[in-house]
């Protein structure tokens, strides 16, 4: 029998006349790397916050390890570890001293609480900096610092929001193989996020867009999924192209990623006669079209758009 970890029916956070997350529903089984893909805005960090007990559901209920997110929030915090978008550190203190902070409200101490702190800095790959300031500290060691802290009391979940907002490619990577290793124990955890390259490391991921789930499962089984042939056309004056092929019958949906257009079709269409007649009615009879394998933009897009998005 699956195991669930956090289970979620019909959620609503409304702010005043405004719904910030709209009658979601999921569940996350344990072990599993969950995420939460969308822009921002749309109602991930919200959704966050109330499953780690921080804010109230206006409507809905929610579990997470068996526990009510409305009756029983300071359980859930004393289970879970949370790391939010701004890190929550104290700049004035050392690495050392802000572990020591946030292992004593964690109620560790003495030679459990320098076992864990051992432990997270060298998951975190920080011990060479643990005498340093915060407020000097590169934004990558301070970002390993925040999950140091949040895993100091040995959580069996982890919620990350954002965790990477504001760091570069290769930081990000380095910090998801220390989220891999995390997760190697048995934990679970879930990560919210708006690059589309990080989703494709969740074992599942919901597509979240104006506070409710467009779609849900694995990156692999979203991308299969997606009912239409996608080709990259390459060519210049791009931006005009897109507009004029944009309204061509044939097209299904189409989207411009860097200096590319992606086209969707059905399956069996002569797309390159057809592209290459429209772009021969405006001059054009040079650019490159090859059929290329969905990406994790193409089904967002696609799912944006049939819910009118």
């Amino acid at each position: 029998m699956m195991e669930y970890t956090v289970e979620v029916k019909d959620l609503t956070r409304k702010f005043g006349d405004f719904t910030a997350v709209n009658s979601i529903s999921f569940s996350v089984t344990r072990g599993e790397i969950f995420g939460f893909l969308g822009p921002n805005g749309a109602g991930k960090s919200t959704t966050i916050k109330m499953l780690c007990g921080i804010i109230l559901p206006t409507f809905g209920e929610g579990h997470v390890y068996g526990y009510d997110i409305v009756r029983e929030q300071e359980i859930i915090k004393n289970n879970i570890g949370y790391m939010s978008q701004k890190f929550s550190l104290y700049d004035d203190l050392t690495v050392v001293e802000n572990l020591e902070f946030y292992g004593s409200i964690y109620g560790l101490s003495g030679r459990r609480l320098r076992d864990r702190m051992e432990y997270a800095l060298s998951l975190a790959e920080i011990d060479e900096d643990r005498n340093a300031i915060v407020s000097g500290l590169p934004m990558g060691i301070k970002q390993r610092l925040a999950l140091g802290a949040a895993i100091l009391h040995d959580p069996p979940m982890l919620f990350l929001d954002e965790p990477t907002s504001g760091v570069d490619p290769i930081m990000r990577r380095n910090f998801w193989e220390i989220i891999y290793r995390f997760s190697e124990e048995g934990k679970t955890i879930f990560v919210t996020t708006h690059y589309m390259e990080e989703a494709e490391h969740c074992d599942r991921i919901a597509l979240v867009i104006n506070g409710g789930i467009i779609a849900l499962d694995s990156p692999s089984r979203l991308k299969s999924g997606l009912p239409y042939s996608v080709y990259s056309l390459q060519v210049e004056n791009f931006i005009r192209v897109f507009e004029r092929i944009s309204m061509l019958d044939f097209i299904r949906d189409s989207a411009i990623f860097g200096s590319d257009i992606h086209i969707l079709c059905d399956e069996g269409v002569q797309v390159k006669r057809l592209i290459a007649g429209s772009l021969g009615e405006m001059g054009i009879d040079s650019f490159r079209l090859q059929r290329i394998a969905p990406t994790l933009e193409d089904v967002f897009v696609t799912n944006a758009r049939k819910y009118g998005l």
